[in-house]
């Protein structure tokens, strides 16, 4: 059993910061694939950011040079540091990790991701 909790997600202005926090328990390994989706209001579940020991981090071009996808092995935690915060990233963000250590050649679509959280918030105002 993997459970991925996450955290870290609230309310800023546009332009501000935000760093969410994935906690990942049970039957996992440092070197699975790991990613961030999020899925706004009325819109479909998108890929934000992957990561893996193997293959390194690819971000959707909507985020890429404001977000910094991450992972501290020791800790089984993996980050998502958002930047430059837009309206349009306001959504409800997942972490999610797939079973197997390659990863998508980009973010790749939820169902290529085995393990999902329950997501935590973000809304960013104008």
């Amino acid at each position: 059993q993997v459970r991925l909790v996450e955290s870290g997600g609230g309310s800023v202005q546009a332009g501000g910061s935000l760093r969410l926090s994935c906690a990942a328990s049970g039957y996992i390994t440092s070197t699975w694939c790991m990613a961030w989706f999020r899925q706004g209001l009325g819109k479909e579940r998108e890929g934000v950011a992957r990561i893996s020991d193997v293959g390194g981090s690819r971000y959707a071009d909507s985020v890429k040079g404001r977000f910094t996808i991450s992972k501290d092995n020791a800790k089984n935690t993996l980050y998502l540091e958002m930047n430059n915060l837009e309206p349009a990233d306001s959504a409800m963000y997942y972490c999610a990790a797939r079973n197997i250590e390659s990863c998508p050649l980009r973010v790749g679509r939820d169902y290529e991701y085995h393990f999902w959280g329950q997501g935590t918030h973000v809304t960013v105002s104008s």
